[in-house]
């Protein structure tokens, strides 16, 4: 499979960290459901993207374990690479643009689900939590980093059955998800140094930004997943 792409989405001001994203260009190449989610699996990404239409930017969003209706750094990263300005998940019609710097899409909260936000007493205490924290369930552990300027300190902990991801290093839903609770614009610093940048719209909605760039992986490792995803789509 030649239309493999692997994106770090929520990257930093010099262009570290980010979540990385597998992106497959042509959802054609591995049409099956079964297919794709052994896929996802496979690469072991927090999310997987298909895209089934660039055109219209309807997409197919998997975790290593189950489909998604929304998923908040899938679609920013989409929204960079396809250079479209609308995107249509499962969830609804999801509006972006880019200003240069950061790519932005508009999404509603009420599209995250099974995220719970944690409010902690200090960054240090939400750093000093284990990968995942003793319980179940995802779990969105913040502090006010500094409340009058809307910062925050973000970690993410998916807590999934699969285990493939212990932490999320940036995670756009749940970042949706706080900002709407708070009813604020936030600027959010999650896991070892991605940056969220949310509003809150008048309707209800929520504009969540960051920048995106291609990840530079080792030839090895670039290798090995377009032969991992060759083998997924083998399969169909």
């Amino acid at each position: 499979m030649n239309d493999l792409d692997v994106l770090k989405v929520f990257c930093a001001g010099d262009g570290s960290h980010g979540n990385l994203l597998g992106v497959v260009r042509d959802g054609r190449t591995c049409p099956g459901g079964e297919d794709r989610q052994a896929l996802a699996a496979e690469l072991g990404y927090s999310e997987t993207v298909f895209v089934d239409d660039p055109e219209r930017g309807i997409v197919d969003i998997r975790t290593p374990g189950t489909r998604m209706s929304f998923a908040g750094h899938p679609l920013v990263g989409l929204a960079w690479l396809l250079d479209i300005e609308e995107l249509q998940p499962p969830a609804g019609s999801v509006w972006a643009r880019d200003d240069g710097e950061f790519t932005w899409i508009t999404a509603r909260a009420e599209w995250v689900e099974g995220k719970r936000t944690e409010q902690y007493a200090s960054p240090a205490e939400v750093d000093a939590l284990p990968a995942p924290p003793p319980g179940e369930g995802w779990l969105y552990a913040w502090a006010w980093e500094d409340e009058a300027a809307g910062r925050i300190r973000a970690r993410g902990f998916p807590r999934r059955p699969d285990g493939i991801v212990a932490e999320d290093e940036a995670t756009g839903s749940a970042a949706i998800l706080l900002t709407a609770q708070l009813n604020r614009a936030l600027n959010i610093t999650q896991g070892a140094g991605s940056q969220i940048l949310t509003a809150p719209g008048p309707d209800g909605t929520v504009e969540i930004g960051g920048r995106v760039r291609f990840a530079t992986l080792p030839q090895a490792a670039r290798a090995d997943l377009r032969t991992r995803a060759g083998e997924g789509s083998a399969r169909r």
